[in-house]
Protein backbone atom coordinates (compact mmCIF):
# COMPACT_ATOMS: atom_id res chain seq x y z
CA UNK A 1 0.00 0.00 0.00
CA UNK A 2 2.82 2.20 0.14
CA UNK A 3 2.75 4.96 -2.40
CA UNK A 4 5.61 6.67 -4.68
CA UNK A 5 5.86 9.56 -2.96
CA UNK A 6 6.67 9.59 0.70
CA UNK A 7 4.73 11.27 3.61
CA UNK A 8 7.07 14.45 4.94
CA UNK A 9 6.32 13.10 8.45
CA UNK A 10 8.62 10.06 7.65
CA UNK A 11 11.71 11.65 7.99
CA UNK A 12 11.52 12.29 11.53
CA UNK A 13 11.75 8.81 12.18
CA UNK A 14 14.95 8.32 11.21
CA UNK A 15 17.44 6.92 13.76
CA UNK A 16 20.92 6.14 12.61
CA UNK A 17 22.03 9.26 13.06
CA UNK A 18 21.79 9.05 16.58
CA UNK A 19 23.91 8.24 19.62
CA UNK A 20 23.99 4.36 20.11
CA UNK A 21 21.93 4.65 23.51
CA UNK A 22 18.90 6.66 21.65
CA UNK A 23 19.13 4.79 18.50
CA UNK A 24 17.86 1.77 20.82
CA UNK A 25 14.87 3.98 22.30
CA UNK A 26 14.09 5.76 18.44
CA UNK A 27 14.35 2.60 16.41
CA UNK A 28 11.71 0.53 17.10
CA UNK A 29 9.18 3.58 16.84
CA UNK A 30 10.99 3.73 13.01
CA UNK A 31 10.81 0.66 12.59
CA UNK A 32 6.92 0.42 13.30
CA UNK A 33 6.45 4.22 11.23
CA UNK A 34 7.93 2.13 8.03
CA UNK A 35 5.31 -0.62 8.97
CA UNK A 36 2.40 1.68 9.18
CA UNK A 37 3.45 3.44 6.01
CA UNK A 38 3.75 -0.33 4.30
CA UNK A 39 0.59 -1.46 5.29
CA UNK A 40 -2.06 1.34 5.41
CA UNK A 41 -3.80 3.16 2.87
CA UNK A 42 -2.71 6.96 2.46
CA UNK A 43 -5.47 8.79 4.14
CA UNK A 44 -6.10 11.20 7.16
CA UNK A 45 -6.00 8.44 9.76
CA UNK A 46 -2.95 7.49 8.83
CA UNK A 47 -1.36 10.27 8.92
CA UNK A 48 -2.87 11.20 12.65
CA UNK A 49 -1.03 7.78 13.48
CA UNK A 50 2.29 8.67 12.36
CA UNK A 51 2.04 11.72 13.84
CA UNK A 52 0.86 10.25 17.58
CA UNK A 53 3.23 8.11 16.97
CA UNK A 54 5.91 10.33 16.28
CA UNK A 55 5.07 12.60 19.68
CA UNK A 56 5.39 9.08 21.64
CA UNK A 57 8.70 8.68 19.98
CA UNK A 58 9.92 12.34 20.95
CA UNK A 59 8.84 11.73 24.22
CA UNK A 60 10.68 8.46 24.73
CA UNK A 61 13.67 10.16 23.80
CA UNK A 62 13.49 13.17 25.90
CA UNK A 63 12.68 10.54 29.12
CA UNK A 64 15.84 8.86 28.06
CA UNK A 65 17.83 12.04 27.88
CA UNK A 66 16.50 13.84 30.60
CA UNK A 67 18.06 14.95 33.87
CA UNK A 68 17.34 13.65 37.17
CA UNK A 69 16.94 16.63 39.42
CA UNK A 70 19.07 17.25 42.24
CA UNK A 71 18.10 17.42 45.81
CA UNK A 72 16.48 20.94 46.61
CA UNK A 73 15.69 21.80 43.40
CA UNK A 74 13.18 24.30 42.23
CA UNK A 75 9.53 22.78 41.30
CA UNK A 76 8.38 26.26 40.06
CA UNK A 77 8.00 25.46 36.75
CA UNK A 78 6.19 22.71 37.56
CA UNK A 79 2.14 23.18 37.44
CA UNK A 80 0.41 21.89 39.98
CA UNK A 81 -3.15 20.28 39.94
CA UNK A 82 -5.70 20.67 42.42
CA UNK A 83 -4.91 17.70 44.26
CA UNK A 84 -1.43 18.91 44.19
CA UNK A 85 0.38 16.40 42.17
CA UNK A 86 3.28 18.00 40.50
CA UNK A 87 3.00 17.46 36.47
CA UNK A 88 -1.19 17.11 36.40
CA UNK A 89 -2.55 19.60 33.97
CA UNK A 90 -5.28 22.38 35.40
CA UNK A 91 -7.86 21.54 33.02
CA UNK A 92 -11.14 24.31 34.34
CA UNK A 93 -10.37 27.21 32.06
CA UNK A 94 -10.15 24.30 28.56
CA UNK A 95 -13.73 23.03 30.02
CA UNK A 96 -14.86 26.18 30.69
CA UNK A 97 -13.79 26.97 26.99
CA UNK A 98 -14.83 24.29 24.96
CA UNK A 99 -18.64 24.51 26.77
CA UNK A 100 -18.84 28.52 25.88
CA UNK A 101 -18.00 27.82 22.24
CA UNK A 102 -15.23 29.37 22.41
CA UNK A 103 -12.53 26.86 22.73
CA UNK A 104 -12.47 26.30 18.76
CA UNK A 105 -11.31 30.23 18.26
Amino acid sequence: MNNDKPDHIEQFFAWSHLPEHLQLVSKPFGDLAVEIVATLPRNPERTVALRKLLEAKDAAVRCKIAKEPTSGASTSGTVQASSGEPGARPRARSVALFRSGRGHE
